[in-house]
């Protein structure tokens, strides 16, 4: 059974299968190898895959995010973000890593950072003169942070799967987040500045108050959302209904940018890339059910160990394993399919289970912006109108930076652990 799971799942991605189509035929042909399991079972782990409270907040956030999108938040972000680093050489390259930045304290979602964002910057950024191949790689880059700042339906995901605290899982993605965004404004300002970019805008102290005060109420979010979620008054899920509701009221009422006929087409929008989600994460149980039986990960973990026992060694690896997974699998399919095979190894890797979540989902934000399954490239080059290989030589720089970010998250520890360590 084991080899027929494995197998056909490895077949099934080689012709290009939707994920979670092949995860469950996998599954399926594992079962009828079984011969004794009865069918009945998958309609049950089907259903108890999704059958979560955690897992409410995935569609929560994902309204939350299209609404406040629709009701002129986003924008408002943008402009914040241009009144307060516009005025550095190459000024909107920062601006776009700034701006993905605050919008994935809203969001919670990678290629929702990255079309909001994107869809704003890339075309000024163009019409500005620069590089479409640059736009994109930095929307790209910046993008992969709203996996990484909280909220992150990753960490609600890994959370769920380990059992570890997601309120912990999202004040350890805060300081990680901002490092890597920080190194990435570094990166993308030397390119432009280098590349002879310079914008024509200059600091001024009221255009940055003007935008601070227009903005009030999209930096409001976040705080919202994090505040109550740290200061232990509602759970993450209770977090995303709140974010959800305040995000209908800014629009409707607030800003007024937001019209009573939209909400249809948003809640149609969000309901489908949630689904999505929620079918791989359900598809998914059946397949981890299955290798539990077989004890797949506690044998992969024992070839592991058997190679090494050192802790440094063997984080690198387990790195190593995610940033390869990254590359063709989607993300919510990656954690189902990996956080199972590495749980067998935390005692003998050394790192704390809410330090090994923030490393996790930063490996699949790398994995983002890594072809062929890229989804903030995918995102960013279909805005700037370009096709994924013209702009493969332009990402490089980009995924170095990211995997100096992973080590550094990796191998010290308070970056991830200080602000957990308050929470009780």
């Amino acid at each position: 059974m084991m080899l027929v799971l494995l197998i056909s799942l490895f077949v099934f991605f080689l012709l290009n299968v939707p994920i979670a189509l092949s995860i469950a035929l996998a599954s399926l042909l594992a079962f009828h190898a079984h011969g004794d399991l009865p069918l009945m079972m998958v309609i049950q782990r089907l259903y108890a895959g999704v059958d979560s409270f955690p897992l409410m907040a995935v569609p929560l956030f994902m309204y939350a995010g299209l609404l406040m999108e629709a009701g002129g938040i986003s924008r408002r972000v943008v402009d914040l973000a241009e009144a307060t680093v516009g005025w550095l050489p190459g000024g909107l390259t920062a601006v776009t890593i700034v701006s993905a930045m605050f919008f994935a304290g809203i969001s919670g979602s990678a290629a929702a950072d990255a079309a909001a964002v994107g869809s704003i910057l890339i075309p000024a950024m163009i019409q500005r003169g620069y590089d479409p191949k640059l736009a994109s790689a930095v929307m790209a880059s910046g993008g992969s942070l709203g996996v990484v700042i909280p909220p992150s339906i990753p960490m609600i995901i890994f959370g769920f799967l380990t059992g570890a605290s997601i309120g912990k899982l999202f004040a350890a993605g805060i300081l990680p987040g901002i490092v890597i965004g920080i190194s990435l404004i570094a990166l993308s300002v030397f390119i432009a500045w280098r590349g002879g970019m310079k914008d024509i805008t200059s600091f001024s102290v009221s255009k940055f108050v003007r935008a601070l005060w227009e903005a009030k109420w999209a930096l409001g979010a976040p705080v919202v959302i994090l505040g109550g979620i740290l200061g232990g008054i509602f759970t993450a899920t209770e977090a995303a209904a709140v974010a959800t509701a305040y995000a209908l009221i800014v629009g409707l009422f607030i800003h007024r940018e937001l019209k009573i006929e939209q909400l249809p087409g948003i809640f149609i929008k969000a309901t489908l890339t949630a689904s999505t989600i929620l079918f791989i994460i359900s598809t998914a149980s059946v397949f981890s059910w299955l290798m539990a039986i077989e004890d797949i990960p506690g044998k992969i973990a024992v070839h592991i160990l058997g190679i090494t026992r050192n802790p440094i060694v063997l984080i690198l690896i387990v790195n190593a394993i995610l940033l390869l997974a990254g590359t063709f699998v989607e993300t919510t399919a990656a954690l189902i399919l990996f956080v199972p095979v590495i749980m067998p190894l935390v005692p003998d890797l050394g790192v704390d289970m809410i330090q090994l979540g923030v490393i996790v989902v930063v490996n699949l934000a790398i994995g983002m912006l890594t072809p062929p399954l890229g989804i903030c490239l995918l995102v960013s080059c279909s805005i700037a109108g370009i096709r994924l290989e013209e702009i493969i030589r332009r990402i490089w720089a980009f995924l170095m930076v990211l995997i100096l970010n992973l080590l550094l998250i990796t191998f010290w520890k308070p970056l991830t652990m200080w602000i957990p360590g308050f929470m009780k």
